[in-house]
Formats: C-alpha cells, sequence, structure tokens
C-alpha cells in the first residue's frame, strides 16, 4: 500500500475510474449486522459523493442505523475504486435542489433525471439525498497487483 497524503494526489485517476464504470456495489450493514450490497449510481464532486434514495429503502434504513458504507467500482480491465464512506442524509431544501439538479444536469451516462425515479420532486420527503463523505479511498488493479505495484490510499 502506498499511501497518499493529499486527495488532489489522487483525484484525477479517481475520477477517471469511477467515471469510466459508473454504477458501484455498495454495502451497508443491518441492525443485526448483516451486510447487503446493491448497485448504486453515485455522483462524485471531488471527494464527496451523492446518492440518490428513497427515505424508506431498506439502504436508508441501513444507513441510519449505521451510517457506514463500503462502495466498489470494478470495470472490465481490472481498475477498482474503493471508496469506504459515512453516509449523511441531506435535509436543507436548497441543497437537495441542488444535487438533484446536479444529476439531472450531468450528461448520461455519468448523470441522470432524478424525475424518473422520484416524480414527486427534489424536496419531497420521500427523496434522500445522501452525502458520502470517504474515510479512505484506495485505487488498485490487476496489472499493479501484477507488476508488484503497491495500491495507493488516500486516508481523510
Amino acid at each position: 500500500m502506498a499511501r497518499v497524503t493529499s486527495f488532489g494526489d489522487i483525484a484525477g485517476e479517481f475520477e477517471r475510474r469511477w467515471q469510466r464504470t459508473v454504477w458501484a456495489t455498495m454495502t451497508t450493514a443491518s441492525r443485526s449486522g448483516r451486510l447487503q450490497s446493491r448497485l448504486v449510481h453515485p455522483l462524485w464532486e471531488a471527494a464527496t459523493g451523492w446518492v440518490l434514495t428513497g427515505t424508506d429503502s431498506l439502504k436508508a434504513r441501513h444507513l441510519r442505523s449505521n451510517p457506514y458504507t463500503s462502495l466498489t467500482y470494478w470495470d472490465q480491465v481490472n481498475e477498482q475504486v474503493h471508496a469506504e464512506c459515512r453516509a449523511e442524509f441531506e435535509t436543507r431544501p436548497e441543497e437537495k435542489r441542488r444535487v438533484w439538479n446536479l444529476f439531472k444536469d450531468t450528461p448520461f451516462p455519468i448523470g441522470y433525471d432524478p424525475a424518473l425515479f422520484f416524480q414527486e420532486g427534489p424536496e419531497a420527503a420521500s427523496v434522500g439525498v445522501v452525502r458520502l463523505v470517504p474515510w479512505r479511498i484506495e485505487l488498485w488493479s490487476l496489472a499493479e497487483l501484477m507488476a508488484s505495484t503497491p495500491s495507493h490510499v488516500w486516508l481523510a
């Protein structure tokens, strides 16, 4: 493992990898500690990620009882991103609108129109806007492993 002291040192490669993959596997823990994974479509602004979800979804219920989550991007050329994050629900109407519009105004496939899933709009109580605050991001690849090159790890 090669420690990276500044997020800026991995920012470009992090962005290239998540944008190429788009979908991530997100793992949450239930109240009983059982893990569950699912595909999600996060959108990142530098080191801050965003996920939209129903406020009563299983994912939201898990995150309310245990706000820690793990996301993994893995693409066809075996380059990965592992992001260990704390999830925080955004409740301010102006920030919910901003994030909604960030998803809507970012070209597909990186962005998408949230109204496809949430017809009630960004300020509805049923729309959960989740901020992903990473405490650890690891960039790794099969090629690096084969070359005995350590993964790059940033810790907040």
